[in-house]
């Protein structure tokens, strides 16, 4: 008797269960969240399934239509136009011509130069030392110009309504490295050198703790006095690829533009190595910062030749300034300098 009732005590459990599983509770355990029509009853468990009525019959799937696209597209970039000037001078109080707005960051050693291998994106090297002094900045996009920019001079201040340190005074500072992360639409981040040259006499320190401060800035041009166009042969350079890097440009201070002429043998020429100009220019490339290159199938052959453009569009032509027998990581020193 005992297997009896415990055989019938199977079996109604099972059934049970059967009748749970077809109940409208399980369709709202198992089914999707996102339904598009109300779950149908099911009828009880061996009966047959009435023929739905085709009001009741849920309507056929249709894809959704896709999302309508955005409005307007994102415009594409546009550098962005100067800002607005200063509504402050040193003393605070009137607007003077030429002064914009920027922020102001530092990096690198508080009495340094800026980067840890004392030069940056531009290619200049020991900018710790005269005629560079320490007085650099990273500029970006808009002040670096993807390289462009390299050399340029700018002056740089901050008022007492920036941060009480500030002493109001104009220094300079060249742009000699890239800014990738900008905090503003003109971010000058400078060495701590530069930086604390804003400070009033004896407050560097104080300023530098600042961190980031509001500050003013306009273009001017450079000077490097005694010293004129320099060409620096970087290091890799062979008789099928020369690199080039510019240095010390009065006035813009900066390079559009670098061609370069060689030499070809000519018993005529009168020089001591046999050589003549060719008299055709060759525009090299811009490789990186205030560097440009020359790539070629064949030797190239020297002396050369450099003629070099700023960005105002002014030429200067340094006549056979690298030497036939030039080595790389060595400068070569024109006699032409920008007024």
């Amino acid at each position: 008797m005992a297997s009896s009732s415990s055989s019938v005590a199977v079996a109604a459990a099972m059934l049970l269960c059967i009748l749970a599983a077809h109940g409208p509770g399980c369709y709202a355990k198992h089914s999707s969240k996102s339904h598009h029509s109300p779950p149908h009853a099911h009828a009880p468990p061996h009966a047959p399934h009435p023929t739905p009525s085709p009001a009741t019959d849920p309507p056929p799937y249709v894809q959704p239509p896709p999302l309508p696209p955005p409005a307007t597209s994102p415009p594409p970039y546009v550098a962005p136009s100067p800002p607005a000037a200063a509504n402050s001078s040193a003393n605070g109080t009137n607007a003077d011509a030429g002064w914009m707005d920027a922020r102001a960051t530092w990096y690198g050693a508080p009495t340094g130069a800026g980067p840890e291998d004392d030069g940056g994106a531009c290619g200049f090297k020991n900018v710790s030392l005269p005629p560079f002094s320490a007085m650099t900045s990273c500029g970006n996009e808009p002040l670096f110009k993807d390289g462009k920019g390299c050399g340029s001079c700018y002056q740089i201040r901050c008022v007492t309504q920036n941060h009480p340190a500030c002493s109001g005074v104009p220094e300079t500072v060249i742009i000699t490295d890239m800014n990738y992360y900008p905090v503003s639409r003109y971010h000058f981040d400078l060495s701590g050198t530069a930086f604390g040259a804003m400070a009033l006499p004896g407050r560097n320190d104080q300023l530098r703790h600042a961190g980031i401060i509001d500050m003013q800035f306009k273009r001017v041009p450079c000077q490097y006095p005694g010293l004129t166009v320099t060409f620096h042969v970087q290091h890799g350079s062979n008789p099928y690829y020369l690199a080039i890097l510019v240095e010390y440009e009065n006035g813009d201070g900066d390079v559009d533009q670098v061609d370069i002429m060689e030499s070809r043998p000519d018993p005529a020429a009168g020089s001591e190595d046999g050589m003549a100009p060719t008299g055709e220019w060759v525009p090299m490339k811009e490789s990186w910062g205030s560097i440009w290159r020359m790539d070629t199938r064949r030797p190239l052959q020297g002396p050369f030749s450099l003629r070099i453009t700023n960005e105002s569009g002014k030429t200067l032509v340094a006549d056979q300034v690298i030497p036939a027998d030039w080595a790389p990581n060595e400068i070569y020193s024109s006699i032409i300098q920008f007024d």
